[in-house]
């Protein structure tokens, strides 16, 4: 399955699954380079692919975050999309957004537990340690004869190597002194992902995930700045409401809430940018 749109021949490194994974129904292709990962989920759904299947890749050479912004990926860091097919509506499937998250977060813990401390969730898909991004999930939605309702989720880690020139901090495991591998991390994460998803039970146990997402929030009731295209909101970050929606509480006492933005804390949270 899978068109050509860049694809290499498949891997013969050894990311693999761990134990839960295959028993919860959860494959595994992988590749040595790749264009996308996610743009690989899609063509496999197009091909007729069912889902629940994991993408990963040595290199990516063609990757995209969020806003379309250039995620290349080079060998040494994680490069992995889920194929996922949904039952549930557009809502639902937004929050697996969080869900990813937490996976990371418990992924990253467990192969690299002296980096437990520092690790946060910033809203709305990224991993922090620190004030700086190692890791970044992007949600896109698929629909093919084989798969009406899916969704393609998307996963870069900075293992090795952090990117520099962006418009905000990176960092990666290594540069926190974490001795850690793709591979590893890969089977942690498809782990994780197991338990967590099992959580989320197709939505219907977000009110769990979100208490546990909030409790590993980063910038949680601090001053920030979301940004949202021309315009800025202001304010303190309260919490995020039942749909995964950020909650920003102006000074004046009013309450807005925001599906999508940047976040920006500290100096641009109290300056606004």
């Amino acid at each position: 399955m899978g068109g050509d749109g860049g694809c290499q021949p498949l891997l013969t490194m050894p990311f693999s699954l761990g134990p839960l994974a295959p028993k919860s129904g959860y494959r595994l292709i992988a590749h040595e380079t790749i264009d996308s990962t996610s743009a690989e989920a899609v063509r496999l759904a197009l091909d007729g692919d069912a889902g629940r299947v994991w993408i990963v890749a040595g290199e990516q050479t063609e990757g995209h975050g969020r806003r379309g912004r250039t995620w290349h990926t080079p060998n040494g860091n994680l490069a992995a999309s889920l194929l996922m097919p949904l039952q549930g509506d557009d809502i639902s499937a937004a929050t697996l957004g969080f869900v990813a998250g937490l996976a990371l977060h418990g992924a990253i813990r467990a192969i690299a537990p002296a980096l437990a401390d520092g690790l946060r969730l910033k809203w709305p898909n990224d991993v922090l340690i620190g004030s700086a991004k190692v890791a970044g999930v992007l949600l896109e939605a698929v629909s093919a004869p084989a798969m009406p309702n899916g969704v393609v989720i998307g996963i870069g880690v900075n293992v090795r190597h952090a990117p520099v020139d962006l418009p905000y901090p990176a960092i990666s495991l290594a540069d926190c002194g974490a001795d850690v591998t793709a591979e590893e991390l890969f089977e942690a994460l498809a782990e994780a992902w197991v338990e967590q998803e099992r959580r989320w039970d197709g939505g219907r146990g977000f009110a769990d995930i979100r208490d546990l997402w909030l409790a590993r929030a980063a910038g949680l009731g601090t001053l920030i700045v979301v940004q949202l295209g021309g315009d800025l909101v202001r304010g303190t970050f309260e919490t995020i409401d039942p749909e995964g929606r950020l909650v920003v509480r102006a000074r004046d006492g009013s309450a807005r809430t925001v599906s999508a933005g940047d976040v920006y804390f500290g100096s641009a949270g109290s300056a606004g940018l």
